[in-house]
């Protein structure tokens, strides 16, 4: 299965950069994740729960920052497996920024998967992943809107530097 597109977000790319970069915003953000947690520098224990119609079952497995090119790009490396069948996932991202508050994030990946979940069919597999693709993003999107107008926590101020006031 393969994956690619862009999207726009109102914000620097540097905040971009680190919004991607924290584990709490990928775990809240990433649609049927469960549990992100840092085993390492860029390495992660990930449970996550897929529900495609009939089909669902939760994953557990490792995921891997890669090829950090800070804060341009970087590499998703995913293995996840669950009763359903298994996941072996590898995703490329690159931030360009369009102007001072906005940038571009590109993006493309595949996925092997393996087991009931890959016989659920190409065409709603594809569907899925779209779907999900933008659930991930729109939830960022929030988050972003949400450290804008945070004065009060550690994490709203490390982010208010990159915004305009």
């Amino acid at each position: 299965m393969e994956l690619d597109g862009t999207h726009t977000l109102n914000a620097p790319v540097e905040a971009v950069w680190h919004l991607l970069m924290d584990p709490d915003t990928l775990a809240k953000a990433t649609p049927g994740v469960k549990e992100l947690e840092a085993l390492g520098e860029d390495h992660y224990k990930a449970i996550s729960q897929v529900k495609m119609g009939p089909v669902n079952g939760l994953f557990d497995g490792e995921m891997f920052v890669l090829d950090k090119l800070p804060p341009n790009s970087f590499t998703l490396k995913m293995t996840m497996k669950g009763k359903i069948g298994n996941v072996d996932a590898s995703g490329q991202m690159a931030l360009n920024a369009l102007d001072d508050d906005q940038t571009e994030v590109v993006f493309s990946g595949s996925a092997q998967l393996s087991g009931t979940i890959a016989r659920t069919g190409q065409r709603v597999l594809n569907g899925v992943a779209k779907t999900m693709t933008k659930q991930f993003f729109k939830s960022l999107e929030k988050e972003i809107k949400a450290l804008q107008a945070d004065d009060s926590s550690e994490k709203g101020q490390f982010f208010k530097q990159w915004f305009k006031k």
